[in-house]
């Protein structure tokens, strides 16, 4: 079975690791183990009876229960099947620019639907092997400063390119101040930023665009429902920009996108805020056990982490490291492979409950 390229993928460990994909202790998916919230279950099962017939094709009460959470006028929220098909309508958008500059490493969808429209990507380096000292420097720091993305001979031209970033950053988990971002609105025509984590940063620290979206007709912000919520089998996020850009999408795509049963599940989500407290409280205490388990471990080196996952450097193939985690311990990581700029010397955990963290760092210690 073919290596995958996402994390998540249950049936190729499952079927390396000999055993039923149930029984994988997945730290390779990044998504929150305190869900899905009951009350999402709760409105999954309401809706049974709904299944004969098609979605509102408008997502008008979803997009109301979106206004609500983000104080902002319905017509500039875009729901989605899953950040994947916005992603895919961001690549067509982009690529009517002259380029689009990605920093990187970049996750995989991000050169995915860049390619399957011929856009002209520019990578502008985060991480380089030359800068790997700067980021051991910074391993114990969440917060990180975006790259010099413009030399002085490419300012001029920066107003017919496009720049795709993700905040906080996925795979370092850095997160990048809204400050840093904003002088870039004013010199791309058009700036994507991927908030797909950003649910897992706490109200008093977040850094999203999304008050100022109003401000700015050239910003595009993407939001994922599914990893806070542990909702990735529903498929669901939501695009948050001008209406105009938005309109202009609707024609694009396909109809009714997201499914009944996601819709109503968002809707609860949403207004559980129980659930959300819930997971503010969980994440920093859990992270920091990992963190601090994973730097015990000789030859591992944690990066600190503003989401919901670490990136660890490794002085042995990870590659290896994840085949004996799986065949004698039916724990699975996610390789950095994809991300071209880690390769073989880094992998990337979930943080997960305690008991779970600590059954990794027993297995990584006898790797």
């Amino acid at each position: 079975m073919r290596q995958p390229a996402h994390g998540g993928n249950l049936a190729w460990a499952a079927a390396l690791a000999g055993c039923p994909p149930d029984a994988i202790l997945d730290f390779s998916a990044s998504i929150s183990p305190l869900g899905p919230p009951n009350s999402a279950i709760a409105a999954i099962l309401s809706q049974i009876g709904n299944l004969k017939h098609y979605p509102d094709p408008n997502y008008s009460e979803l997009r109301l229960a979106l206004s609500h959470f983000h104080q902002l006028p319905p017509e500039w929220i875009l729901p989605g099947n899953g950040s994947a098909e916005l992603l895919t309508l961001v690549g067509r958008e982009l690529a009517q620019l002259a380029a689009t500059i990605l920093i990187t490493p970049a996750f995989g969808d991000y050169y995915r639907t860049l390619a399957a429209y011929n856009a002209n990507v520019l990578e502008c380096p985060l991480i380089s092997s030359e800068q790997r000292v700067l980021l051991a420097e910074a391993g114990r720091l969440a917060r990180a400063e975006l790259p010099v993305v413009l030399s002085t001979q490419h300012s001029a031209l920066s107003t017919h390119w496009g720049l795709l970033l993700n905040n906080p950053h996925n795979p370092t988990g850095k997160i990048f101040s809204r400050d840093t971002i904003l002088p870039y609105l004013e010199q791309f025509a058009l700036v994507v930023v991927d908030e797909a984590f950003m649910d897992f940063v706490p109200p008093n620290e977040e850094q999203s665009l999304i008050p100022v979206v109003q401000e700015y007709r050239n910003l595009v912000i993407l939001r994922s429902l599914t990893k806070f919520y542990s909702l990735p089998g529903l498929r669901l996020g939501y695009a948050i920009a001008h209406p105009d850009c938005l309109a202009k999408w609707q024609l694009w795509r396909d109809p009714w996108p997201v499914n009944t049963l996601a819709a109503a599940a968002a809707i609860a989500a949403l207004q559980d805020t129980e659930f959300q407290q819930q997971t503010w409280a969980w994440l920093p205490p859990a992270r920091n056990q990992l963190f601090q388990g994973l730097a015990e471990i000789p030859g591992l080196q944690p990066q600190a982490s503003a989401a919901n996952f670490l990136l660890v450097e490794s002085q042995e193939s990870t590659l290896q490291l994840q085949q004996k985690l799986l065949k004698h311990h039916q724990i699975l990581i996610r390789d950095c492979l994809s991300f071209k700029e880690l390769g073989d010397r880094f992998f990337r955990v979930a943080v997960r409950e305690e008991s779970d963290n600590q059954r990794l760092l027993t297995a990584l210690k006898e790797s």
